[in-house]
């Protein structure tokens, strides 16, 4: 009697131990219980505004449509440096540390990453020149474990978009941060089509956004139109633009289509969402998100998307026909 009980208890207990086995493999095999192996993403942004923001957001739908989602099989960790380089570099060094792939948004962002000498894939967007920022060999080929998406915009056509929403401007007012490098290529480019175009120009520049509303003031007095580029500074006091725009009655096209919708009148320019959707389908090409290329093998890419943005509420303030601007009469 009591060797089958013991035969019956030892039964008893191998099988609770198949079927504790049986569990576990299973839950392995769904991704249930923590099984399915996740992704550590590292994020790290310059500054908070819409453009940075939209094409984080970019990014990540581009990886959950390629099946990597937060909170499944993908672990964010989100950093926003508020424009301090000082914060960036500490942050950078943190996501260096901690992640699979990681993320730059915005030049001074990128170059405090690779800075800290990453080791593993890095994807930059919203950087104009990648190249002069020291990021990448060439945008064909990046080399090493760093590539991403420009966001150069095509400021030729965007300044003769300004100058053909007033056919008697004769004076251009450019304001930017000079203390950053993407900003002051752009404002290069600008000034050769202003120049070519025989308009004089008028420049203002700023350190941060406290300094936009008296900077924009001093120049909307002087200037039939403003140009503004894909500047961060510029972008994150976007309203503080359109505020001065409307009291003074000055055009103004800027490089991006957020900035547009926030403050500007018009553009010809970036939607950095669908930049952001870019950059993420290069970073599925990655073997750390289940792809065959290394970072080196992937081009560097111009945007893909341009589109003619017009904000009509500011076309009627400033009393343009806002389908003017889109026939281009």
């Amino acid at each position: 009697m009591k060797v089958r009980n013991k035969m019956k208890h030892r039964a008893i207990r191998l099988g609770m131990i198949i079927l504790t086995l049986t569990l576990v493999l299973a839950g392995c095999a769904t991704g249930g219980g923590g099984g399915e192996k996740k992704v550590k993403l590292g994020i790290l942004q310059m500054m908070a505004h819409a453009s940075l923001d939209q094409a984080r957001e970019g990014f990540l739908a581009a990886l959950k449509e390629g099946g990597y989602e937060e909170g499944k099989n993908l672990v964010v960790d989100y950093q926003n440096g508020q424009g301090e380089r000082s914060n960036m570099q500490t942050m950078s060094e943190r996501l260096v540390a901690n992640s699979d792939i990681i993320l730059t948004i915005a030049t001074p962002a990128a170059q405090a990453l690779v800075e800290v000498g990453p080791t593993q894939p890095v994807l930059f967007t919203a950087v104009t020149n990648p190249v002069s920022a020291g990021l990448i060999a060439s945008m064909e080929k990046p080399g090493g474990l760093v590539t991403g998406t420009s966001d150069m915009a095509p400021i030729a056509d965007q300044v003769a978009l300004l100058l053909g929403i007033k056919p008697d401007i004769k004076t251009v007012g450019l304001i930017y941060n000079l203390g950053e490098q993407n900003s002051v290529e752009q404002i290069d480019m600008a000034k050769a089509a202003l120049a070519k175009a025989g308009v004089k120009v008028v420049e203002m520049t700023v350190t941060s956004t406290n300094d936009v509303e008296q900077m924009m003031t001093n120049l909307a007095k002087q200037v039939d139109g403003i140009y503004i580029p894909t500047d961060n500074t510029l972008a994150a006091a976007a309203q503080t633009v359109g505020e001065v725009a409307r009291e003074y009655k000055v055009p103004v096209v800027a490089g991006s289509v957020s900035q547009v919708e926030e403050g500007g009148l018009a553009t010809y320019g970036i939607d950095y969402y669908q930049l952001g959707l870019q950059t993420g389908r290069q970073a599925l090409k990655l073997k750390v998100l289940g792809g065959t290329a290394e970072p080196k093998d992937v081009p560097a890419e111009y945007p893909k998307d341009l589109s003619l943005e017009v904000n009509e509420e500011m076309a009627a303030a400033l009393g343009i026909d806002p389908k003017s601007i889109k026939s281009g009469k």
